[in-house]
């Protein structure tokens, strides 16, 4: 059995599923709502990228390439200077996002180039400037660009254009659960030689300033190459390092001079080694102190051209007299092959390099951007940061109704960067791809969200930080069943008791819709923009005048779907236990009623062949809103085939079902089954055969919604035929708009008008091929709109999946759609397979937009691309046997 499936069959034992250390460090915790105490909730201007050197947190930390134990009490990342810059390298930089043109963005290249599910081997790259680092030329261009003009990027500003520049490489290998071995590789990519000052910086972070520890942890200098750190919930490590120039010591403290333009009591504080490194003040202190929560061993080094300089570290509990005796790269041979193997058994065979190392990339991704999240929405509201005064103003503002959530755990975070917090339904999406490396772990992230800690005591989901009492779509019963199919499809066991569980979570949450959501209770449902930000016309997340009421296309299929996916699971658990089966029957029944309302009068255009969002006015009238985009294609999610078998197991409900369907056909009244010609399955879908063949040309049509890279959000019939409506007596216009965003709304942040997204292209194409099942050579559709092809369903699920896999695979001349115009820096040796995992892509030319980081449901790409199947090889049973829960 290979070592990495050993140590995950260990951990799921543990009733945490994790390692002690792993890379739970954040990548950016400055401009959080988290650390955000100002009168007006203005979190990018409270606590800003150029404070964030010398303020201490109060909620977490933030780090380059870096690693904490899982409380995040001992924090490990490096620093660098150039010699040149106004301030170390410390942590990654971008814009707040009233800075940039489209909103925030991390204006900095690195990479996750490896990781697996134990954390016991990683790599990490980031590729750091010779000269001056631009931060202002950043700020200054993109603040003057107008929202028609792209982004202006780090590689628009020429600092790479002659490889004048380090790539910073550091590898983890664990030794053991507390025993870690660092190896950081500086490589000149110039071939003149260049200087550089590294920093490998251990910390403590500063829980005493809060008093949630009784003892303030130390740190404090054994001898020449060794520092002892003490902490009394940890206990004791040992930071072992090769001969530095010096180190350094100072306090994880805020510099209340800078902040306020107070006295510190000592010069001891946060950003010390900024000073002294940059300027040289107070060096001869800081390399005379002895102790403290923060230090450095400091290494000034000149690389020759094209030559790497490397430095080892060690991180245990372990004290040792000779901590680097022996062969210590040894370990890091060995923990790379491990991963190598358990790789090679995951990927499948038969694939190019290029997928392969997509898939790894996409994965090892997924798997950095775990983060130590903590946040106390009670304690915020009515304590004070120290720098600002108590504020009342709180109490009614941001989260205010949250009380109740206290979160302190590791979680799957969309992007550690852009995105360090959690959101309800990227969670979701990124446990499918987890739960090809981990399934443990993915069910357990699952069954996090659900716990009474995050759920409000109403059964609402926490969406995100920034406003958790958005809604997002409700996605999770989907996802649960998702990850339950994977283990069950290799091990041939499914996990019952995990259903059970969140089921019974998923009750109380889909109760929350129910009450919420629709407000007439005629099963269509409201929810806001449901995590589709700009989709609208207008924001959908505001009250609008009146008595007006907006009903929803997407919220009601997202509730279809929602219906079918618990009525599955209530299936699946009845064949064990058969008290579930009249739950079964509720869900069936439930979802009947909101496919009838989605297919009713006011959602379905039977001129258009399409469904819209639909506008009660107040005259009483309803005004359909005639915008082409993915809200009338969420229909399509809700697709799922009943077998024979099913109901042989089952009686009762199948007795049910077939009262049910003659009472309703009897009284003609809507019907949404179809049986299959075989009559060994029943289809239950919110889109009937007819309609069904009306979306897919429109979803088919390269000149409305099929893009070379995939299925875009709005289609582009609407660039020329702008959308615009006036209500009120305000006038509200949408078009196409494939790339960045030009709107206003939700800050200009994120764009749904035409760019194409990776989570619903995911279920498209899941849909689509749930109905190839279904319908074989029965249904087939002309693909692409105007060809003349016509191809069964699953096969055209199978055409949409290679349009996705373009994106990022190298085409003929050795270019990715993704890199747009940056693919010449990656052409370069070195370069070459290097990845991004944006958030989203441009819908003409399948550009990467929006954050580059997205490995959360960006991962997606991993799935589709695909895995090893069942008969292959019978070490996955193996795997899942040990490691699923029994």
């Amino acid at each position: 059995m290979a070592a990495e499936l050993q140590r995950l069959s260990v951990n799921k034992k543990k009733p945490i599923p994790l390692e002690q250390w792993g890379p739970y460090l954040s990548e950016r915790q400055w401009g959080t709502v988290r650390e955000d105490y100002s009168a007006h909730g203005d979190a990018w201007g409270y606590l800003p990228f150029n404070q964030s050197h010398y303020r201490a947190y109060h909620w977490g930390e933030d780090g380059l390439g870096g690693i904490s134990d899982y409380f995040q009490n001992l924090c490990f990342a490096i620093a660098l200077w150039n010699g040149k810059d106004h301030i170390l390298k410390e942590r990654l930089f971008g814009l707040g996002n009233y800075e940039g043109n489209h909103g925030e963005d991390v204006k900095e290249l690195y990479y996750y180039l490896d990781n697996i599910p134990t954390h016991y081997y990683m790599e990490y790259l980031y590729k750091y400037p010779q000269n001056e680092f631009p931060y202002e030329d950043l700020i200054n261009k993109n603040r003057h660009r107008s929202k028609e003009e792209p982004e202006y990027e780090i590689l628009d500003t020429g600092v790479f254009d002659k490889n004048e520049y380090f790539d910073i490489k550091i590898t983890y290998a664990k030794q053991g659960p507390q025993d870690i071995y660092i190896k950081i590789d500086i490589t000149n990519r110039n071939n003149k030689p260049a200087r550089i000052t590294v920093l490998p910086t251990l910390w403590f972070r500063n829980r005493w300033m809060e008093r949630s520890v009784d003892e303030k942890p130390s740190i404090s200098l054994k001898d020449k190459t060794t520092v002892k750190a003490q902490h009394e919930r940890l206990g004791t490590y040992y930071f072992y390092f090769q001969h530095p120039e010096f180190t350094l010591f100072t306090e994880n403290e805020t510099n209340f001079q800078k902040v306020t333009g107070g006295r510190n009591a000592t010069p001891f504080v946060k950003d010390a080694f900024h000073d002294a490194i940059v300027q040289g003040l107070n060096l001869d202190y800081l390399r005379n102190k002895k102790s403290g929560t923060k230090c450095a061993p400091v290494y000034k080094l000149q690389i020759d051209g094209e030559a790497t300089e490397t430095i080892y570290c060690r991180l245990t509990t372990s004290n040792e007299d000779r901590p680097f005796a022996g062969n210590f790269e040894k370990i890091f041979t060995k923990r790379k092959e491990e991963a190598d193997d358990f790789y090679r058994l995951i990927l499948p065979t038969g694939i190019s390099d290029d997928l392969r190392n997509i898939q790894r990339r996409a994965l090892s991704g997924l798997l950095w951007s775990k983060q130590y999240y903590h946040f106390d929405v009670e304690r915020w509201l009515s304590a004070s940061d120290g720098i600002s005064p108590k504020n009342n103003g709180k109490q009614y503002g941001r989260n205010k109704d949250w009380t109740h959530l206290k979160n302190q755990d590791v979680i799957s975070m969309p992007d550690k960067w852009e995105y360090p917090w959690y959101a309800a339904w990227d969670l979701a999406f990124h446990c499918i791809s987890l739960a090809m490396v981990d399934t443990v772990f993915a069910k357990h992230q699952l069954l996090l969200i659900m716990r009474e800690w995050y759920m409000k005591p109403d059964g609402q989901l926490p969406a995100y930080e920034w406003n958790f009492s958005d809604v997002n779509p409700p996605v999770q019963a989907w996802a649960a069943m998702e990850v339950y199919r994977i283990e069950k499809e290799i091990t041939g066991h499914g996990d019952i008791i995990f259903l059970k569980k969140i089921f019974q979570k998923l009750l109380i949450n889909f109760t929350w819709w129910i009450n919420r959501k629709d407000s007439k209770g005629n099963n269509i449902f409201e929810g806001g923009f449901l995590g589709l930000d700009n989709i609208g016309v207008f924001d959908r997340s505001f009250r609008l005048p009146g008595q007006m009421r907006l009903q929803q296309a997407d919220g009601t299929s997202w509730m279809g779907m929602y219906a079918l996916n618990m009525m599955d699971m209530a299936l699946e658990i009845s064949k064990e236990d058969i008290s579930f089966e009249d739950t079964a029957t509720k869900f069936f029944e439930h979802f009947v009623l909101i496919a009838e309302a989605l297919n009713g009068i006011n959602m379905w255009s039977e001129t258009d062949k399409f469904y819209y969002d639909s506008l009660n006015v107040e005259n009483g009238e309803t005004l359909r809103l005639r915008i082409q985009s993915i809200v009338g294609l969420t229909s399509l999610f809700a697709v799922s085939i009943m077998s024979k078998e099913t109901f042989a197991k089952l009686p009762d409900f199948s007795k049910r079902i077939n009262w049910y369907e003659q009472y309703r056909k009897r009284n003609k009244l809507f019907w949404p089954n179809e049986e299959g010609s075989t009559g060994e399955g029943l289809l239950v879908s919110l889109v009937q055969k007819e309609r069904l063949v009306h979306l897919l040309k429109r979803l088919l049509n390269e000149d409305e919604f099929l893009s070379d890279g995939g299925i875009r959000a709005l289609s582009k019939y609407h660039k020329k035929n702008p959308y615009s409506v006036n209500i009120a007596g305000v006038h509200y216009t949408i078009q196409y708009d494939p790339g960045d965003s030009t709107s206003n709304l939700f800050g200009g942040n994120s764009n749904w008008r035409g760019p194409v997204w990776m989570p619903i292209n995911y279920l498209i194409i899941r849909s689509i091929k749930k109905y190839g099942e279904f319908y074989g050579d029965t249904l087939k559709v002309e693909y692409p709109v105007g060809s003349g092809v016509e191809l069964n369903l699953e096969e055209v699920a199978q055409e949409l999946t290679n349009r996705i896999i373009s994106l990022m695979a190298k085409d003929e001349n050795g270019n990715r759609k993704i890199f747009g115009d940056y693919n010449w820096f990656y052409s370069r040796p070195g370069n070459e397979d290097l990845l991004m995992y944006y958030e989203y892509f441009h819908g003409d030319n399948g550009r990467g937009l929006g954050a580059s980081h997205q490995t959360g449901w960006t991962a997606l790409i991993a799935d589709l691309i695909g895995w090893r199947q069942v008969n292959e090889e019978d070490w996955k049973k193996e795997w899942f046997k040990k490691h699923a829960v029994s």
